[in-house]
């Protein structure tokens, strides 16, 4: 059974891009959500192994969803995923317990090298 993956974006395009290289990479995508909040609910429904996170995006961004998805379970593995030119933001991710970052757009190999690292 492959690692079972939750996607956090609130673009539709830049979930299927990466839901693509998961799913064609043995990972099955357990769910999708479009802003932190719905990311902090997917959570605590699936229990994913591991969680794709936006940092910019509507209602609640990502490293405030990241905190509270580390509240609900610590060991909690999360990749944040961010625009050129958020370096700032990375670090702010990082502090609050991300384990690693992939920058977009995507580069299929190392999203992969990010979520093996991240699992293993």
């Amino acid at each position: 059974m492959g690692q079972r993956i939750l996607i956090v974006d609130d673009a539709a395009f830049m979930r299927m891009m990466i839901k693509d290289i998961l799913t064609k990479n043995g990972f099955e995508v357990v769910a999708e959500a479009a802003d932190g909040a719905q990311a902090v609910e997917k959570y605590k429904e699936t229990q994913p192994d591991l969680v794709t996170m936006d940092i910019t995006m509507p209602e609640m961004d990502g490293i405030t969803a990241l905190k509270q998805i580390k509240q609900i379970n610590p060991s909690a593995r999360v990749i944040m995923c961010s625009a050129m030119g958020q370096q700032a933001m990375v670090i702010d991710a990082i502090q609050a317990g991300a384990r690693d970052f992939i920058v977009k757009p995507f580069q299929a190999d190392r999203v992969i090298e990010a979520i093996n690292k991240t699992l293993s």
